[in-house]
């Protein structure tokens, strides 16, 4: 039986677009494992397998059921240890660590409040309403004024992809000779951009912008199958 995804989406099932379900989708491919998206609003988050989760992704596995990317990658790797490994050991668990750390501390700010509208503008009315009232207790004013800094900003968030930047000139991966879990965790960053926005935050001569090129390759052009948002 396949496993189920919970995946977050718009008005448009066919675009989703979290990060952290990128992330578990990516984890799912590199197991080799078979899976079945769940089309997933935020409203019906709390529906999930009876409301085991206030966020998704949320996965199924028989009668497993897993919430949290990070909480799911552990998961895999100790339910099928017969198949490649999503963090080559407990050294590549607390790299993993950091690296989501960083992720949703240093680039997560940025690039959610440069797509903001962008997320809101692709959700049904209902979920229009739900994300407008969350988001603007969460950031403290109109949803319209999170992205206002957007531009002035982006030479700092290029800056703070140097250490990515940094190790691409000796390794091709975060996890070294191939992808692992903290790849997938900075390349869920960039998806979720990619997939909502038109606004592009890699410079195009980035060798970060060649990495996430060969991420979207990963496992059969996975992450191109959602073409990018004009």
């Amino acid at each position: 039986m396949a496993i189920l995804l919970y995946d977050l989406v718009g008005a448009d099932t066919s675009r989703p677009f979290s990060p952290h379900c990128w992330k578990t989708t990516m984890s799912l491919a590199h197991k080799g494992l078979a899976f079945e998206t769940v089309p997933t609003r935020f409203l019906d988050v709390p529906r999930v397998e009876g409301g085991v989760s206030k966020t998704v992704p949320v996965i199924r596995d028989g009668e497993r059921i897993v919430a949290d990317s990070f909480a799911i990658a552990l998961y895999l790797d100790e339910a099928y240890p017969d198949r490649p490994s999503l963090f080559g050991g407990k050294g590549g668990e607390a790299l993993a660590r950091f690296v989501e750390r960083w992720s949703q501390t240093t680039l997560h700010g940025y690039l959610g409040a440069a797509a903001l509208m962008d997320i809101y503008d692709r959700q049904d009315a209902e979920n229009q309403d739900y994300f407008r009232k969350t988001r603007e207790v969460r950031f403290g004013k109109k949803l319209e004024g999170v992205p206002e800094g957007r531009d002035a900003g982006l030479g700092a968030f290029r800056a703070s992809l140097e250490p990515l930047r940094n190790m691409l000139t000796y390794q091709p991966w975060m996890g070294g000779a191939g992808p692992l879990f903290a790849d997938y965790v900075v390349f869920g960053a960039l998806q979720w951009v990619r997939v909502v926005s038109p606004f592009r935050p890699l410079a195009e001569d980035d060798p970060v912008a060649e990495w996430f090129g060969r991420c979207l390759d990963l496992h059969g052009g996975l992450g191109r199958k959602v073409p990018a948002a004009a």
